[in-house]
């Protein structure tokens, strides 16, 4: 919250006022007993495209959610993994179902804050439209094989999906998304990823609702990971149990086993989701209704899920099957990269063709970070098979 919001909502504490905030007017509004700003209402530079369009104000962010979604790159993600790379369970999330499950959990706390629902689901529909194939391995790789050429970030990425590499419209390219969309890709930022370098990351805070979409990615991600730890296997109810959160949701027998662990996992995963929405938009409203400042959103979510994190990371990203894996998936990744790179003939023509005037290396990047798992393993395959025939052809 700014000083400026802060003061009104001190001077004012029950009154219904507007006030001009952020690309926004905002009031004050009561909330289950408590006074926030409704955050709402949109002004016109919040709303403005880089390509003019005659689209009404109010269905500017419907325009935005449904290029989103009807984007080849929403479809992409539905074959990039979100964890669990090659898993032979169709039942394990992907970076879409993560995508949708983070879309659902920002509705929600948009919704118990006042602020705008509608444009917190559309940030994280988009959070991850710029991910490159298997999971964070895959991007760690990318990363490596930019390191001479300013390195990739996906966060950055998905901006450049939105603003460039969409191309649905032939008056434009991308998908001309409202400037706030933009804004808040440009500063979402969580523990896996960094704000992009963009020109809309100004230094001044995220919009509320950028802030939201990154609490709800961090939210999301934990719970459903701990999900898909405990049904393959690798999450146990004793190492849960070792966890203040788990235990205080659990309503099951002391010492479950390991079917009983499953039959109740969902309950207890959706009260610990309940508890940390309900203290996560307490936070929002506490310096409306106090003088005190208590922690921000951020470093409650952070002290909150700090102890599941810790566990996910010793049972399950670092499970020596999960890191094989993650190992297999960079090393198709970076072969698929360097093959290319080395050989732009390679490229698709509608690749190729872009490559005098945007340099190889920005080309072949777009080419593979676009690339779903199953893909990249097919040209992998390709690419071997070539080295194979010339090396028996030299032979």
């Amino acid at each position: 919250m700014s000083w400026f919001e802060f003061g009104v909502a001190s001077a004012f504490p029950a009154a219904v006022t507007w006030v001009y905030g952020w690309g926004r007017r905002a009031r004050l509004v009561q909330v289950e007993g408590s006074v926030v700003l409704d955050r709402t209402e949109l002004d016109s530079q919040a709303l403005s495209r880089e390509h003019e369009e005659s689209i009404a104000p109010s269905e500017a962010l419907d325009v935005d959610r449904r290029r989103v979604v009807m984007s080849s790159a929403f479809r992409r993600l539905q074959h990039k993994a979100q964890v669990f790379i090659g898993a032979s369970s169709d039942h394990f999330r992907t970076r879409l179902t993560h995508t949708l499950e983070v879309a659902d959990v920002a509705r929600e706390l948009a919704r118990s804050v006042a602020a705008n629902e509608r444009l917190a689901e559309v940030i994280a529909l988009a959070h991850d439209l710029g991910h490159p194939p298997f999971g964070h391995a895959g991007e760690r790789a990318l990363d490596r094989c930019l390191h001479e050429r300013g390195g990739f970030e996906h966060n950055a990425h998905s901006l450049r999906v939105v603003e460039q590499l969409e191309h649905p419209y032939p008056a434009f390219r991308g998908l001309n998304l409202t400037r706030v969309v933009r804004e808040c890709l440009a500063k979402h930022s969580t523990a896996f990823d960094a704000p992009a370098s963009h020109p809309l990351q100004d230094g001044r805070p995220a919009p509320i609702e950028g802030r939201i979409a990154a609490l709800a990615d961090q939210l999301a991600y934990t719970l459903h990971d701990l999900q898909d730890g405990v049904h393959a296997g690798l999450l146990s109810a004793d190492d849960l149990s070792r966890v203040s959160a788990w235990r205080e949701a659990w309503r099951g027998p002391s010492s479950p086993s390991a079917s009983e662990l499953r039959a109740r996992l969902r309950p207890t995963v959706d009260e610990i989701r309940r508890v940390l929405v309900t203290a996560i938009a307490a936070s929002f409203h506490c310096g409306l209704n106090s003088a005190s400042q208590g922690a921000s959103p951020e470093a409650l979510v952070r002290e909150r899920l700090a102890p599941l994190s810790a566990l996910l990371m010793d049972r399950v990203y670092r499970n020596p099957q999960v890191c094989l894996r993650d190992r297999r998936g960079a090393r198709v990744l970076a072969a698929v990269f360097e093959a290319h790179l080395a050989d732009p003939r390679r490229l698709p023509e509608r690749f190729g063709r872009r490559v005098s005037a945007e340099g190889i290396d920005r080309v072949v990047t777009d080419y593979v970070a676009g690339m779903t798992d199953r893909f990249c393993l097919r040209v992998y395959r390709t690419v071997k098979a070539r080295r194979s025939g010339s090396t028996a052809a030299q032979l």
